[in-house]
């Protein structure tokens, strides 16, 4: 595998279990991670160690192969739409670097 790939589906996977671990604890009311979090962030981890686009790979939301089920993909919209603007206060050094990648 390149070693582009890796880091970029890495990185994307860090990114990833931020936003759900903070929708977790902020929106939730969580201490940890609940089992129904904890299997989006497992399916999320998995469509992005498998996706064929590697270091190429656009955000989700504008790629052309949908590889997230419907169910499975509404939930990763409600974490990042609560996440994604609170990320800029709870880890604003990643949420800029993902912003500035896209």
């Amino acid at each position: 595998m390149d070693k582009s790939k890796v880091f970029r589906v890495e990185r994307e996977k860090k990114i990833v279990e931020r936003m759900i671990r903070l929708y977790c604890r902020k929106k939730e009311g969580n201490k940890t991670l609940c089992p129904t979090c904890a299997e989006l962030l497992e399916y999320a981890r998995a469509r992005l160690e498998h996706c064929p686009f590697g270091e190429d790979k656009t955000s989700c939301k504008h790629c052309p192969v949908h590889c997230y089920s419907a169910k499975m993909r509404e939930r990763i919209r409600r974490v990042m739409r609560f996440s994604g603007p609170r990320m800029l206060l709870y880890s604003p050094r990643a949420a800029l670097e993902h912003l500035f990648r896209k």
